[in-house]
This record gives C-alpha cells, sequence and structure tokens, in this order.
C-alpha cells in the first residue's frame, strides 16, 4: 500500500515512518511497535521483582503470595 496525499498512511505504515526515538515514549493501545515495547519492559519489571522476593525471604514467589 503506498501512501500520498490522497492516502495518508495508517496503521503499521504510520509506525514504520516514525523515528526510533519515537517508539516507547507514549503508551498506545493495540498491537502496534510502541505497545510490545511497553510490554517487554512491564514484563522485565515483573520478572525482577519475582526474583528480589525469591532473594529476599528464600521463598519462591507462589509461596510468598500463600498459592502453594
Amino acid at each position: 500500500m503506498t501512501s500520498g496525499p490522497q492516502n495518508p498512511p495508517t496503521g503499521y505504515e504510520n509506525q514504520f515512518q516514525r523515528k526510533y526515538g519515537e517508539f516507547g515514549t507514549k503508551f498506545e493501545f493495540g498491537s502496534n511497535p510502541t505497545a510490545e515495547l511497553w510490554n517487554g519492559r512491564l514484563a522485565m519489571l515483573g520478572f525482577l521483582a519475582a526474583i528480589l522476593v525469591e532473594l529476599t525471604t528464600g521463598q519462591g514467589f507462589m509461596h510468598w503470595l500463600g498459592l502453594i
């Protein structure tokens, strides 16, 4: 699909025209590169939190929550 004056870029075409520094600076809903960056960042924080709980308490995360 080509974009021009008659066909403005939409969806992923608009994402590909952005500079790299513009990704991940604001939260956007839907399936797009910015949402994937935030998903990865939050997953890393969650994983780090689980490891910190394990190291500081000596219990597994699920055991610490009381689920096991």
